[in-house]
């Protein structure tokens, strides 16, 4: 008689069915194995296209933008009363694009010029004679003479402005300069004519805008 075992392995033979000699025939499977090593990075991917461009943004141009507008308009207004009453209160004098001020301070050269620097200026310098009596109104008020934004360059007798600009006007006294390299500063006398002096004197600083 069979036994129970015997009648269980061929139910699972018939159910998995039998080997013929040229199949091979599956075996059980094994344990897993160890994992492999991770492969090499691999390579970027080409750029996408060029996506459609976005939508305009909410900035208005200046010239367009009514708020920013009124503003400007206001704060030239401001500026345009603030410049009227320091002229009337003869603190400063315009002449043509220029505004010429002075602190009623006397001091040296290089003090002066950094002094009117600080102030986001320079020293005054008369580019034409409408500019020069214009210095001379301050220079007659304090009744100083008073440094000019000119200085005399590495050749003898000549003389440039502070940004290195040649002098075309000239309103010299008579027999000046004749500092021949040692008065490489200019002043301006109580006449609006100039003289060729020392940079360590005293003298009033005017500064332009």
């Amino acid at each position: 008689m069979l036994s129970c075992s015997f009648y269980l392995v061929a139910a699972v033979a018939a159910l998995l069915g039998s080997c013929r000699a040229e199949e091979k025939c599956a075996g059980i499977p094994g344990l897993p194995g160890a994992p492999g090593a991770n492969g090499l990075p691999g390579r970027d991917g080409r750029d996408g296209l060029r996506g459609e461009p976005g939508p305009p943004g909410n900035c208005l141009p200046a010239s367009l933008d009514t708020e920013l507008g009124n503003v400007l308009a206001s704060l030239k207004h401001r500026i345009a009363r603030l410049e009227s009453v320091l002229a009337l209160n003869a603190k400063i004098t315009k002449v043509g694009d220029k505004i010429l001020a002075s602190n009623g301070k006397e001091v040296n050269f290089a003090s002066a010029l950094k002094s009117c620097e600080e102030a986001g200026g320079t020293l005054a310098t008369p580019m034409n004679e409408e500019e020069n009596n214009a210095i001379l109104g301050i220079v007659k008020q304090y009744n100083r003479y008073a440094y000019l934004g000119i200085r005399e360059t590495e050749a003898f007798g000549q003389f440039s402005s502070m940004t290195g600009i040649p002098v075309n006007y000239t309103k010299w006294h008579r027999y000046e300069p004749n500092g021949k390299g040692k008065e490489k500063c200019v002043e301006m006398y109580m006449d609006g004519s100039w003289n060729d002096k020392t940079c360590n004197l005293y003298r009033l600083t005017v500064c332009e805008f």
